[in-house]
């Protein structure tokens, strides 16, 4: 038996890859187990195993025992053991060395069809890509070569639950890290990204040199290094644009290329009012919504666009709103305007230490009664009027359904990308934000609610045709990708009564009149 010994451990640690030192301890245990059946005693027994000769040394009571007459039954045991050991030091080997590359970019050989999730063979080991984790749209066939990236790994019993992801923003990041050199060395960093899989991406980018420019980097000679990334993502298009640290280019820059008039910014509620003209509506908010989503999300905060005139109009009913509360006169309700509260489901859900320390004159009990005030009437708007059409261009898209809050609930913002936001026009002039878009589907009309007038539909399609025109790198003529749901965080913020819930302190420095709310 233990002439045989190293060959069986050496064959089972090159083609398992598992420790020697593990495989020992396992005939180890094994042993020593049979020997306890067939003495049916365990006292005074020890089995050891030399780890450089791998000689086995068995003893009872001090004397030496030779293992082969432990008889057949007690092998049986002892085999019966080392397998389940063996294959508990399997798991944990493949545990071990995916959960070491989980967010790794991985090739495998598809196999076949489980249900609607794919089974993926990764050399080693079997994984599964889900139904929810494949690009919407995608055909994949038995024996195609894919790229994932390593979702989550579990242990299953004996086995090992790899889980891959085509859909998860990372896979983007990872792609462009293998077809970008200079995102791979770190010359260009990606600072945040914001993805709606199979339909479109936005990638911010930002340059450590200042001799590289870094969307001309991504995008590569006639889009060269772009498009092969939209090809591997079934012609998804991919917005790339530049990072700045300034909140007012950077929300400008993630709604490119509509052009903005003014960004104001809402501290307090971590929103940001975005002014357009009326023939930028349709081209801010994009199709159902999802240019102004993914901005929302690519820098962080809540965004809602709107007009000048429709703000006028928002200001001026909250200022009415507030002035019905107990407490609160033409004064404070300006000042409460002037930092973004724009509705009672917005001063409901406000910290009362905040509201202390930001309205000048405003003590915390009175603070208290207001806020209490607030929240009833909130309570009796949601109750006569459950949804209400949100203010044009909110967070979500025109077309989305503003959903009145409870008083507990918080304040709908968008989620950030891990590290923070931005977008870019592509254009030549130095001011003007960067954009390289890479477009997989044809342009089609956006949505218009049933509100919508048939001046405003004339309207949309004007701005639709200038967003045709507009400079970008486009590949792919492939229909158009069927409609986003828009629900949750990607709904429209909720508002209270007629106003919108945002307002402002300051505008890009790329264009628009600066107008700070605190002035008198």
């Amino acid at each position: 038996m233990s002439l045989d010994l190293p060959r069986i451990i050496d064959t089972i640690h090159r083609e398992k890859g598992i420790p020697k030192d593990l495989l020992i301890d396992a005939i180890q245990t094994a042993i020593l187990n049979a020997a306890r059946k067939f003495f049916n005693d365990s006292e005074g027994l020890s089995i050891t195993i030399d780890p450089q000769t791998l000689k086995i040394d068995a003893t009872r009571g001090g004397e030496r025992v030779d293992p082969a007459v432990f008889g057949r039954i007690a092998a049986q045991t002892a085999k019966q053991i080392m397998i389940q050991k063996f294959r508990e030091a399997e798991r944990d080997t493949l545990f071990e060395e995916f959960e070491s590359q989980k967010g790794d970019l991985l090739t495998g050989t598809v196999q076949r069809f489980e249900g609607g999730a794919v089974l993926v063979n990764l050399g080693k080991t079997d994984a599964i890509l889900p139904r929810p984790e494949q690009i919407p749209g995608e055909a994949l066939h038995p024996g195609d070569r894919i790229r994932a990236v390593v979702h989550e790994v579990k242990k299953q019993g004996q086995r090992v639950k790899i889980i891959l992801s085509r859909t998860h923003p990372d896979f983007v990041r990872k792609l462009f890290e293998l077809e970008i050199p200079e995102i791979a060395d770190n010359t260009i960093q990606i600072r945040a990204l914001a993805r709606e899989a199979g339909y479109r991406t936005k990638v911010a980018v930002a340059s450590v040199d200042p001799k590289v420019d870094a969307v001309g980097a991504c995008v590569g000679v006639r889009g060269s290094r772009i498009k092969t990334i939209t090809d591997e993502l079934g012609g998804e298009r991919i917005d790339i644009v530049r990072w700045n640290d300034s909140l007012q280019v950077l929300i400008p820059n993630a709604l490119a290329p509509a052009e903005i008039d003014e960004v104001m910014l809402c501290g307090l509620l971590g929103r940001a009012i975005v002014l357009v003209r009326d023939d930028q509506l349709s081209l801010a908010i994009g199709r159902r919504g999802q240019n102004v989503r993914l901005a929302s999300k690519l820098v962080g905060w809540d965004i809602e666009i709107m007009t000048a005139e429709e703000l006028d109009e928002v200001i001026d009913r909250a200022i009415q709103m507030f002035t019905q509360i107990e407490g609160v006169d033409a004064e404070l309700a300006q000042n409460l305007v002037e930092q973004g509260i724009l509705s009672y489901d917005d001063l409901s859900v406000m910290e009362i230490d905040d509201l202390v320390a930001t309205i000048e004159g405003l003590d915390h009990e009175r603070a208290i009664r207001i806020v209490e005030a607030a929240e009833e009437l909130a309570e009796q708007q949601s109750e006569e009027s459950p949804r209400r059409k949100g203010g044009r261009g909110s967070t979500s898209g025109r077309n989305a359904v503003s959903q009145v809050q409870a008083h507990s609930s918080s304040v709908v913002s968008a989620v950030a990308v891990e590290t923070g936001s931005v977008a870019s026009d592509a254009t030549d002039d130095e001011a003007a934000p960067q954009q390289a878009s890479v477009d997989a589907t044809a342009m089609e009309r956006e949505s218009v609610a049933s509100e919508t007038s048939p001046s405003q539909e004339n309207e949309l399609e004007v701005s639709e045709a200038n967003e045709e025109d507009h400079d970008s790198v486009r590949f792919n003529d492939d229909p158009p990708p069927a409609p986003v749901a828009t629900t949750g965080a990607d709904a429209a913020a909720a508002v209270a009564a007629d106003a919108p819930s945002t307002l402002p302190q300051s505008a890009p420095e790329s264009g628009g009149e600066v107008r700070d709310m605190n002035q008198p």
